[in-house]
């Protein structure tokens, strides 16, 4: 009897090494955007950007933390506008889904329809400007950063996708037993369903912590710019300053140069940052989610 070899252990390691890669490859340019963000003004000039700074200098930082209040209202700011929109978005979301996946729900198509539609056409910037600000009037209120984060029909698709592969029976054995359709909702769906929400939570608080468009069209109160706006803010001030200093002696140039480049690097480590801890909490339920909740052709 001759013991029978197997292949698996190699093509595993082989695998693996191939995924270890990958990482390494998708690792890099978070770790360039770091590397840059904490590099010397004058080295990325001369040398350009490197993956090892030359000398560390950490005065991109010092010129964004400079006020920390500023920042850490605008943290503030988005913060909630990211919770409130994420939990709303779910609540109101999963329950269209869920009335659009039972087939008992007589204009089940025509809703279909109608958000479906959404997707391909919309009303346009201005009557939406003008109906936030002249009909609803929403300017400066988190209700403006809010509300237009709740217009993603995609995800709603996706969680109604994944609702319809819910067995049947379960709902009728909970029918039979008394239950109404709050109760199914909550206590069998919800539950039933946690891949997929997580998943779609996740790309949903992606979206509304990078939200920065509804605060320049409806915001003008400097304490409610969310954080990439007010990153943006910061950095076309800076970038208006370089300007203005470019027909000044060198001497004055030279006393108040501000890291342009560092600093952009540093805003997207402040600003992606957050995200980055969040991730693994999500994770165990992500690969699950966007397989259960695939949208059939």
């Amino acid at each position: 009897m001759y013991a029978k070899t197997s292949k698996w252990p190699v093509s595993r390691a082989v695998i693996h090494l191939l995924l270890l890669a990958c990482s390494i490859l998708f690792l890099i340019p978070l770790w360039a955007v770091l590397a840059i963000s904490v590099s010397n003004e004058t080295d990325i000039m001369t040398m350009g950007f490197r993956l090892i700074p030359g000398r560390l200098d950490l005065t991109a930082y010092a010129y964004i933390f400079k006020n920390p209040s500023v920042i850490l209202q605008g943290y503030k700011v988005t913060i909630l506008m990211s919770a409130a929109g994420l939990v709303l978005y779910l609540v109101m979301a999963s329950m269209i889904a869920y009335a659009l996946s039972q087939r008992e729900f007589a204009y089940r198509r025509g809703v279909t329809f109608y958000l479906f539609f959404t997707m391909l056409f919309n009303g346009g910037l201005a009557p939406l400007y003008i109906l936030m600000t002249q009909y609803l009037h929403l300017r400066d209120t988190y209700a403006a950063l809010i509300i237009p984060l709740l217009g993603n029909v995609w995800y709603l698709f996706i969680i109604r996708t994944s609702f319809q592969q819910i067995p049947a029976a379960i709902i009728e054995s909970a029918k039979i037993d008394g239950a109404t359709e709050l109760q199914i909702y909550f206590r069998l769906i919800l539950p039933l369903s946690k891949p997929v929400l997580a998943t779609v939570g996740l790309l949903q608080l992606l979206g509304n912590w990078n939200s920065w468009f509804p605060a320049l069209l409806y915001i003008n109160k400097s304490d409610m710019y969310p954080l990439q706006y007010l990153l943006q803010t910061i950095l076309r001030n800076m970038q208006e300053l370089t300007r203005s200093m470019e027909n000044k002696p060198a001497q004055i140039v030279e006393s108040i140069q501000v890291p342009t480049e560092s600093m952009r690097m540093a805003m997207a480590v402040i600003a992606v940052g957050p995200m980055l801890f969040i991730f693994p909490f999500f994770q165990k339920y992500f690969v699950k989610g966007l397989t259960v909740g695939s949208v059939k052709g």
